[in-house]
């Protein structure tokens, strides 16, 4: 069975890379709303695609951006139910912000633990293994210290 982007294109005029081109939309894009139904009205594709295509890069998960879709051609909707949508993926989205801070700040102290230079000893990889990790950076920094004044080089 065809899809309707396969006659759409004929039916809005446009072809498919016509279609890509003023909306922006990637051809994996285009596969994934064909995939997920979107595209059953042709006259509508570059519209269609270009609010999935900003719906994405607010942060917006596919399941959400059906919904929004939804609420977009329901003309009869309630803007608290939108408002409702983005709301909770501002949330979402500030919750992974702090998670992803967080994997930054041990990261920099894990770094930071590490001396860098040509000892096999690495807090880094021992926090990887489970092994010493932070518990081990005094004694790191302190490893790195002393082989940096025994070989002369600076740490």
């Amino acid at each position: 069975m065809d899809h309707p982007m396969a006659h759409g294109a004929a039916a809005t005029g446009l072809t498919r890379a016509q279609v890509a081109a003023r909306s922006g939309a990637s051809e994996r894009l285009m596969r994934h709303c064909e995939a997920l139904g979107l595209l059953d009205e042709p006259a509508r594709a570059v519209p269609l695609l270009r609010f999935v295509r900003r719906a994405q890069a607010l942060g917006f998960e596919p399941p959400e951006v059906v919904e929004l879709l939804a609420l977009w051609r329901d003309e009869r909707r309630a803007s608290f139910d939108v408002k409702r949508v983005a709301l909770a993926r501002a949330e979402a989205l500030g919750e992974r912000i702090e998670e992803l801070a967080q994997m930054k700040r041990g990261l920099e102290r894990l770094a930071h633990c590490c001396g860098g230079d040509q000892r096999p000893a690495c807090p880094i990889l021992d926090e990887l293994a489970e092994l010493k990790g932070f518990a081990g950076c005094a004694a790191a920094a302190a490893a790195s210290a002393a082989f940096s004044a025994e070989s002369g080089r600076p740490s």
